[in-house]
Order: C-alpha cells, then structure tokens, then sequence
C-alpha cells in the first residue's frame, strides 16, 4: 500500500500539471520554471519510460526551441488563445462534447457526466465560472483529486476499487475522446507546444491505463 500510495502522488502531480498547462497561457514566471533544473529533471523523468520517450522528447525539443526566443511567452499564449478560445478552423477546443456523437448520447452529456462523478465522490475542482465540466483541464484536475482521495484508503479492497474506477474513468470519460482532439490539435497547431502536450497526454493516459489493469 505503501508503494501505491507513493506512485499514486506521482500520478497525480503528472495529471494536475497536464490539467494547468490546459487551464490558461503560461505567465512568463511559468514558462521560466520550464527552464529550471527541477522541470528538466520532471521531463527527463518521464522520458524514462518507453512509452513516454519519444512524446516527452518531441516536447522537450519544442520547448528548448521556443525557450531560446525572447518572445516564447508571446506565442505561447498567443497559441493558446487561437487553439482553445476561439471557434473557427484553426482551433482545438478542448471540451469532450465536441468529440461524440450527439445523437449516440442516450443519457447524460459529458459535461453532466462528469459534473455526477464530482458530486458523488464529494470532489469539487475549482473552475471559471463560464467553464464547461468537460474541459479537459476539469477532467484532468478531477482525477487528480481521484488519485490522492485514493490515499485516504488503508484497506487493500478499497484501493483496488478505488484504482479500478480511476480506470474506468480514464477509459470512458479521457480516452474516449483525447485521442480525436489530440490528432486535431496537432493538424492545426503550427507553434507545436501545445500539440506536443497533447501527444504527451494521450500516451501518459494509455500507460496509466495499463498500470491500472495490468495489461
């Protein structure tokens, strides 16, 4: 339980960083922590992994690239505006809706989906008022908050529940739809930063897939 409970902070922090970056543009004090030994080290980490090599390495690539111009902060945020604010054919929005068929959802929509599993796991993720429960960064915070919830558990039945429902909800409510946006995201991103987080993310979520079940 010990070593779970651990590698469960890990996944978290890993989540709750992915969440931010699709949260808001990086402030300039941000993008300078990506220049800092602690995040180089962060990165490194995760390319570690084979699974994780190549997609940490292409943002790592990306990210030296831009951190090497004075006006990396501009066009970053500039990128992030066009990808995930505006609605037009240049544009990721990153909202599970988006990616389903509207005439295949028989019950809830993904935004309520997601606001009940808030609700009946006494989980509240901080939001803009105007922000849909199906952003991605909302779905990504929440299973960060699933993760260490998890860490409450001291019975080894109520962590395995625990791990498989963080399972199931990568399956159904990330994997469902991430995949789509992130091919998306990355035939209309030309900056590439936040295309390659994208790709980072998809992969992270396929790993931590099959940590979860064992396959």
């Amino acid at each position: 339980m010990k070593e779970i409970k651990a590698f469960n902070e890990k996944r978290a922090e890993i989540y709750w960083w992915l969440s931010g970056l699709f949260t808001h543009e990086l402030t300039a004090q941000e993008l300078a922590r990506y220049d800092s030994p602690e995040i180089h080290n962060f990165l490194a980490g995760l390319g570690e992994n084979a699974q994780l090599a190549d997609p940490s390495h292409k943002f790592i690539s990306v990210l030296n690239r831009l951190l090497k111009q004075l006006d990396a902060q501009t066009q970053i945020a500039n990128s992030f505006c066009h990808l995930f604010t505006k609605c037009d054919e240049h544009s990721a929005l990153p909202y599970a809706s988006l990616y389903f068929d509207k005439s295949q959802l028989v019950e809830n929509t993904p935004a309520q989906a997601i606001a009940d599993l808030m609700e009946q796991n006494g989980v509240h993720v901080q939001k803009q008022s105007d922000e849909s429960y199906d952003h991605l960064s909302i779905e990504l915070d929440f299973l960060g908050h699933l993760i260490i919830r998890s860490n409450e558990l001291e019975k080894e039945p109520h962590m395995e529940k625990a791990l498989q429902f963080q399972a199931d909800y990568i399956r159904n409510h990330l994997l469902s739809w991430v995949p789509e946006f992130s091919l998306h995201c990355s035939s209309v991103d030309k900056l590439g930063f936040y295309s390659s987080i994208s790709v980072l993310l998809v992969a992270f979520l396929q790993l931590d897939l099959q940590y979860l079940t064992g396959n």
